[in-house]
């Protein structure tokens, strides 16, 4: 009777990487032979969360991993298949012993599949180890030691990819096994729009970034154009797992010592550290994936619009910067923080749409969605925290200040290019004989604004004020910021 050779498995989701990966790395200290999986779920290339724009960004990430892998004999075995129905095929050929992944902090889908693959492994006698990424904790009821434990996972050294000589499935196992199972396409457009995945670009965002671009990081970070060269541009990288929060973090730590602009490396790294906090707090409030996080806001009722909506999506509202920003991300997947907050304000406030309209767009063209800060984000946006200030923000004013030449507009709304500045940050403003100086017809050429912004903006002042008085909404915010209040001297230090 022929017995199965044993192996452990690593099952690969949004942790692209070798290096400062603790499910590989646990794997590899146990001296078991290891294989490397990923599986392109049906769940999730169905889900409407994502978009092709991910799916390309995550094969280039897995044909960079699988020429890392080269040096080592071997590669990541790719399949398309349900991960159960992948797991099972290969015990045909393998006995599997243990199940190495990080802790996904995914959406609900993924909730649910993980729930189902534990009884699984369990049925099954399989060990699965779920490991720790980027520092987010699971089980945690506050954050009442979350600080300690952050920071504890900061001061440890970005963990090595070292594996023993012929501990990894060679490339030939690997090509056998590949006869057992539907292999997705890989092949992706090599002149697309958005950046491309894998970690080895992900390396050279990071290196171009500390060699010179951050100088002007607090400058630039909210300017829409400006804020394309100067931040990082490192979170799709962060968001599918090319590179660990982790050690970016000791970059930037053992920069800091010899630069001259601390002040701007520290500000990147407040960011990495709050990075966590949002995905931390989306880990323990997994609700806020379909509700806001503050049950007194569940009240709130708003009359969904498909006009408004279309018009938001497609760049086409009357208001220019709020245009150029929504036709940047359809075509480059790529905001800066501030614009992000400007068209998700719009979105709320002025349209008055429930933020739950606007999560799958946002999605599927965020090229770095993270579930753990889409969700967050858009209810803080929205103002259905009851904990955070209510910002509304004015896109005429905005576009002033952060693009006070309209080039950013001028570059993503062409049609406004024949106008001067003044008229391209507000070209409504045009009487008749102007638009004849112009040869410009609004309405024709452009559209008119389709909301009032001060009416829309006074009517979701008092709305939303009025509301964070109710009291479910105060009883609310005190059980959140009991539950999620981080001690703000310790995570500083």
């Amino acid at each position: 009777m022929n017995t199965k050779p044993q192996i452990h498995l690593v099952w690969l989701k949004r942790d692209l990487r070798l290096h400062d990966n603790e499910a590989i790395f646990n794997a590899l200290k146990t001296g078991k032979r290891i294989l490397f999986l990923y599986s392109f779920e049906p769940i999730l290339l169905n889900d409407t969360h994502y978009s092709k724009r991910h799916w390309d960004f995550i094969k280039e990430s897995l044909i960079d991993l699988n020429t890392e892998l080269k040096a080592y004999n071997s590669k990541v075995l790719i399949v398309q298949s349900d991960i159960i129905a992948a797991v099972n095929q290969l015990l045909n050929y393998y006995k599997i012993n243990t199940i190495y992944s990080h802790q996904e902090t995914g959406i609900l889908v993924t909730f649910e599949r993980d729930k189902t693959f534990q009884r699984f492994c369990k049925n099954n006698l399989i060990s699965w180890n779920e490991n720790i990424n980027n520092g987010v904790r699971r089980g945690l009821t506050n954050r009442k030691n979350w600080t300690e434990l952050s920071n504890a996972f900061y001061e440890i050294e970005p963990l090595p990819f070292n594996p023993e000589k012929k501990q990894l499935l060679t490339i030939e196992e690997i090509e056998t096994l590949e006869t057992h199972f539907k292999l997705p396409d890989l092949l992706t457009d090599s002149n697309s729009p958005f950046q491309k995945g894998g970690r080895s670009m992900g390396l050279k965002y990071l290196k171009s970034f500390f060699k010179d671009r951050y100088s002007n990081y607090m400058f630039h970070i909210s300017k829409p154009e400006l804020a394309r060269s100067s931040c990082s541009r490192i979170s799709p990288y962060i968001a599918w797992g090319n590179l660990s929060i982790r050690e970016v973090y000791h970059e930037a730590y053992h920069l800091k010592s010899t630069s001259k602009h601390k002040k701007a490396l520290e500000a990147f790294m407040s960011r990495l550290r709050w990075q966590a906090h949002f995905v931390q707090k989306f880990e323990m409030e997994h609700t806020m994936e379909e509700a806001s996080i503050n049950k007194g806001f569940h009240k709130l009722k708003k009359n969904v619009s498909k006009i408004y909506q279309e018009a938001w999506k497609n760049g086409l509202t009357g208001y220019p910067l709020v245009d150029a920003c929504m036709r940047c991300l359809n075509e480059t997947g790529y905001l800066n923080f501030r614009m992000r907050a400007l068209v998700v304000s719009f979105f709320t406030h002025n349209l008055w749409q429930p933020w739950q309209e606007a999560t799958t767009h946002l999605s599927q063209m965020f090229l770095d969605f993270e579930p753990g800060i889409h969700f967050p984000q858009l209810q803080m946006q929205a103002g259905e925290t009851g904990i955070n200030m209510l910002r509304i923000y004015n896109p005429i004013k905005n576009s002033l200040e952060h693009d006070p030449d309209a080039f950013f507009i001028k570059k993503w709304v062409p049609e406004l290019l024949p106008l001067d500045t003044a008229f391209a940050h507000q070209p409504y403003l045009m009487t008749e004989l102007e638009q004849q100086f112009y040869n410009f017809k609004l309405g024709k050429d452009y559209p008119y604004p389709i909301v009032d912004l001060d009416a829309t903006r006074k009517k979701a002042g008092e709305t939303l004020w009025n509301l964070k008085k109710n009291k479910k909404v105060i009883e609310e915010s005190k059980r959140i910021l009991k539950k999620h209040t981080l001690n703000q001297r310790s995570f500083n230090s």
